[in-house]
């Protein structure tokens, strides 16, 4: 780990101005704290601010930045906007990588950052991710991936540095959550992201609510089924996604797993 850590400060100090592609989850915050760390006010964290990101991970991410001390600026987009994003194909997250990206190297141009980091890992190399192929032609840098950085790495010196975000579970993109295929609307990203703040108000912690018409199909880890499966729990669920707009909800026994619609 000393030797990773070492690698990724031999990389930053490379540069004499950063930008940090800022989400506020676990990588991106490791990363914007090192950069800070070590670059002070010559390292900048950037957030785009879309349609297809919760509410509330957004005010977190404000408050993390806040909290590392890093400036932090912010870039407004729609997800309309953005050329194959809606049509949702199976290379959506390429196009949309590549349009969010090539905002932030404007920005980036308009501070006078040198580099751009991206929090990538070594173990989103083992998932089906379009959006690296974006990344690689926009020569973005991924310092954490470079020195060998897995996820269990990160969450270590997260912890270590004390980090809020050490434990925080893994999140995506709202868009995410539509099956490929299907036309990616507003109303669909806002019915994802209030069913799972019903989830998260009731203290499940790892959570996905599949957006597949009329249905909610919901993901919980295996260790949370119980209380999902709380009589008073669920039939409160039930009444809260009709609520919500769906007819139908549904518990998957496969349980949660990450990237399970690129299946």
């Amino acid at each position: 780990m000393k030797e990773k850590l070492l690698k990724i400060r031999e990389q930053i100090n490379k540069y004499n101005r950063v930008a940090v592609a800022f989400s506020g989850g676990v990588d991106s915050t490791l990363l914007s704290k090192i950069s800070y760390d070590l670059l002070k006010k010559n390292a900048v964290a950037i957030t785009i601010v879309g349609d297809m990101h919760s509410k509330a991970e957004i005010q977190e991410g404000r408050e993390l930045a806040k909290g590392i001390g890093i400036p932090h600026v912010e870039i407004d987009i729609r997800g309309s906007e953005i050329s194959g994003f809606t049509e949702n194909q199976k290379d959506r997250c390429y196009h949309c990588k590549k349009h969010l990206f090539t905002l932030i190297q404007g920005k980036a141009r308009e501070l006078g950052v040198e580099a751009i980091f991206d929090g990538s890992n070594i173990d989103d190399l083992s998932d089906y991710r379009p959006g690296m192929r974006a990344l690689k032609e926009l020569n973005i840098i991924s310092p954490l991936k470079d020195a060998g950085f897995t996820k269990e790495d990160i969450r270590e010196v997260s912890r270590e540095l004390d980090l809020p975000t050490w434990d925080k579970p893994a999140f995506a993109c709202l868009a995410s959550r539509i099956p490929y295929g299907i036309k990616i609307t507003r109303e669909k990203l806002d019915m994802v992201e209030r069913g799972e703040a019903c989830l998260k108000e009731i203290g499940i912690n790892q959570y996905r609510v599949r957006h597949h018409g009329e249905v909610a199909r919901i993901e919980v880890e295996d260790k949370e089924l119980e209380k999902v499966l709380d009589r008073e729990v669920f039939s409160m669920i039930a009444e809260r996604f009709r609520e919500i707009g769906f007819k139908y909800t549904a518990l998957d026994l496969a349980g949660y797993k990450q990237g399970s619609m690129n299946l």
